[in-house]
């Protein structure tokens, strides 16, 4: 097999910055697509070319196979990294790349159809062995079907859409009140058809107040399986998260152990091939189940590379060279701790509603422990077209309170003027006894919800505080309004 030698970052914002990054470490080149809205973007200026694509909005045109193929044409790439979101587990990519003698940086089409089909793969992780929820392996096919099931499971449950992800088709029903079940039915069907183009719902039990726990895999192409560990995820607003980190404040070593030859199980079971993520739901008795696998990078990856020195884009990369892994289970060592936190574009106090509107500045610390993972700087414009993430701020600390600490000082003194963020938010919550604790479920902003809740400053205060900082601040000395410290070389940077 031939070398990958130009790599086309099939997406945008700060991912596609990270791969960029990730494929400059290894010496390819690296090359992208863009739409008009994203001309100026921070990937745009680091690739070495980009090409760029159009369709009826934004986003579609980053949903267009025949572009990427027409990218990666006129770009001469032989490969393509799709980052997460848009194409990243569409299988019909994969495919398509075959057939055109390019390569996919990532798993499979089988496996990411497989994978993808929410109950497919419930049956798949079942066979190998992997614990599940209870619940109708079938497609619900009415309302009534719907009520019929969910009796004999046991309320509470939860609909979901089988091709469903990123928090989007899912509906709770509590009780056997057939007016609840059927608006659930038809709620989740109908959010699943125009999300995913596919109305298939099926159910099972309502795990309540779980921890949102997942195993991050490698696997390559001669047999080779391995986990580098769990990330906790349980901090989420609308089924989506915010912070996470690596390892659990609650599991320990037996549990790891078990979680990751169930991740590793399945993995193989599916015949994967590149980074994927298995997640699972754990009760307070320490119970776990399967929820399902994410086919691609997570935004969450750099939590994992953190703790253990593994760059994962890395390994994405020499596994789709046809490279075996170099490393073993046995070669897997968990260095203190990381967390976290997805700075985004929206009104914390307004239901976390997203926010737009043009960088005027945009500045994050140069702190030890810290790595900042950006998608923009200062002068960019941050539309409704996409999602709301600007940066992510990842702290590493000898423990966990370091580095708690170390992210909640470091989203104190971040700065981002003309687009409200939940920067102020974030640093709360990490501050929150109940989180020092530990005590991290996924009902933990519903619960924490008042004590959150603070009413930011007024425009004016917040200049007068922001100007005072600027003056007084020898860190910013020469770089005021500066974009945000950008991630370095991956491999240069061990806890």
């Amino acid at each position: 097999m031939s070398r990958i030698e130009t790599i086309l970052v099939a997406n945008r914002g700060e991912i596609a910055a990270r791969v960029i990054r990730g494929c400059r470490k290894l010496g390819r080149r690296a090359v992208v697509l863009y739409h008009d809205v994203d001309r100026d973007t921070l990937p745009v200026r680091l690739a070495d070319a980009a090409f760029r694509v159009d369709g009826p909005s934004p986003m579609a045109a980053y949903l267009s196979i025949d572009d990427v193929v027409a990218a990666c044409r006129s770009l001469g790439a032989d490969a393509v990294h799709p980052g997460f979101g848009f194409l990243a587990e569409n299988a019909a990519l994969p495919r398509r790349l075959a057939a055109e003698g390019l390569r996919f940086i990532g798993p499979s089409a089988a496996a990411i159809a497989a994978m993808g089909d929410k109950i497919e793969a419930k049956r798949i992780a079942r066979d190998a062995g992997v614990a599940t929820i209870p619940g109708f392996d079938g497609v619900l096919q009415d309302a009534a079907h719907a009520l019929h099931v969910a009796r004999s499971i046991g309320f509470p449950v939860i609909l979901k859409a089988s091709a469903g992800g990123g928090g989007r088709g899912i509906r709770i029903v509590r009780d056997a009140d057939p007016a609840a079940v059927r608006d659930a039915f038809e709620r989740t069907t109908a959010e699943a058809q125009a999300a995913f183009g596919d109305p298939r719902i099926f159910v099972e039990r309502y795990v309540e107040d779980p921890r949102h726990i997942e195993i991050q895999v490698l696997a390559d192409a001669h047999g080779h399986v391995i986990h580098l560990g769990e990330r906790e995820c349980s901090i989420q607003r609308r089924h989506q998260k915010i912070v996470e980190e690596a390892p659990s404040p609650f599991v320990g070593d037996a549990l790891r152990s078990a979680m990751g030859s169930q991740a590793v199980a399945l993995a193989r079971a599916v015949g994967y091939e590149s980074a994927g993520t298995v997640e699972f739901l754990v009760d307070r008795a320490s119970n776990f189940y399967f929820m399902e696998m994410n086919t691609r990078i997570q935004v969450e990856h750099p939590v994992t590379e953190m703790i253990t020195g593994v760059d994962i884009v890395e390994q994405q990369i020499r596994i789709a060279d046809g490279e075996a892994l170099g490393l073993a289970q046995s070669d897997i060592r968990w260095h203190g701790h990381a967390i976290e936190c997805r700075l985004c574009a929206e009104d914390a106090e307004r239901d976390f509603m997203p926010a737009t509107g043009r960088l005027e500045a945009f500045r994050i610390p140069d702190a030890e422990g810290l790595r900042v993972d950006a998608g923009v700087g200062a002068g960019d414009t941050v539309g409704a077209h996409f999602d709301s993430l600007l940066a992510k701020l990842v702290a590493h600390g000898a423990t966990r309170e370091e580095a708690i600490a170390r992210l909640a000082s470091a989203l104190d003194a971040t700065v981002a003027l003309g687009v409200a963020t939940n920067g102020d938010f974030l640093a709360r919550m990490l501050r929150l006894p109940a989180f020092v604790a530990g005590e991290t479920t996924t009902g933990f902003l519903d619960r924490h919800r008042e004590t959150l809740r603070q009413p930011g400053p007024a425009p004016g205060e917040a200049c007068v505080a922001l100007a005072a900082a600027l003056l007084t601040d020898n860190t910013w000395a020469g770089s005021r309004f500066a974009p945000p410290p950008l991630l370095a070389e991956i491999g240069a940077w061990r806890p």
